[in-house]
């Protein structure tokens, strides 16, 4: 355990954006990409996501997904690492953890409004994951940004109005709609209510995300089985280290 949080010394999460994670459940913290970088970074997305083989590809109802942006280049490294993410997933996580997956996740216009949901409930020994997404396009409130439900991270008991046949795509009184500029990040507890709103707009709007989990939970992707020796030679034992491979 020590030997953990002495990896971790040394990062930050300016306090604004701890208090907005600990009483609202989600943050919008500036680029970790230099801006400069942000066109290639874009360009390589597109090509990962076009040359990607059918097994790595999962179309759903609203969005395309691409598996494993871990070794998909060098240009995705900063995600994963981004001190801030870290630092947040100190505070809410608050033991060893590891990163679960990051994949690249495009919705396309045009579609319905993404159910209201968590990704993982709370346990007796407290919040169990930390998410983030990276705004690979602007989100706007016109092409389908993340909204999310302040403090639903906090409730003992889940409203009706989210239960039974009510139909949680509709909006929620007191949503929040997370929108920024590309290259901003949102940081999310894994136990607030959120969901992606309509893409009214003509274009796609891309992202990645990713989730960082308990260091002995179930891993949502198999990083280890799945990691390249171009990869291997190129990340920091940090990096390994937040991997765990």
């Amino acid at each position: 355990m020590q030997d953990f949080w002495s990896k971790m010394n040394g990062f930050d999460l300016p306090a604004s954006n701890r208090q907005e994670l600990g009483k609202v459940g989600f943050t919008i913290i500036p680029s970790p990409v230099p801006a400069d970088d942000l066109a290639q970074l874009v360009v390589t997305y597109d090509a990962t996501v076009s040359d990607a083989i059918s097994d790595d590809v999962k179309v759903g109802s609203s969005t395309t997904r691409v598996r494993d942006f871990v070794n998909r280049g060098p240009e995705f490294d900063s995600l994963y690492l981004h001190p801030p993410v870290l630092k947040a997933c100190c505070h809410i996580i608050g033991r060893p953890f590891r990163l679960s997956t990051m994949h690249a996740r495009t919705l396309r216009p045009g579609l319905p409004a993404q159910e209201l949901h968590v990704d993982y409930e709370r346990d007796r020994s407290g919040w169990t994951m930390v998410g983030f997404v990276f705004m690979v396009d602007e989100f706007r409130n016109d092409n389908g940004a993340t909204r999310f439900v302040p403090g639903s991270h906090l409730w003992s008991d889940i409203p009706q109005i989210l239960l039974g046949d009510r139909d949680r795509k509709s909006d929620y009184p007191g949503q929040v709609l997370a929108c920024g500029p590309a290259g901003s990040m949102i940081l999310f507890n894994g136990s607030v209510w959120h969901g992606h709103t309509v893409n009214r707009s003509d274009e796609p709007r891309r992202s990645i995300q990713g989730a960082y989990i308990r260091r002995d939970a179930e891993s949502g992707e198999n990083l280890l089985a799945r990691m390249q020796p171009e990869t291997l030679s190129r990340i920091s034992p940090l990096a390994k280290y937040v991997l765990a491979v």
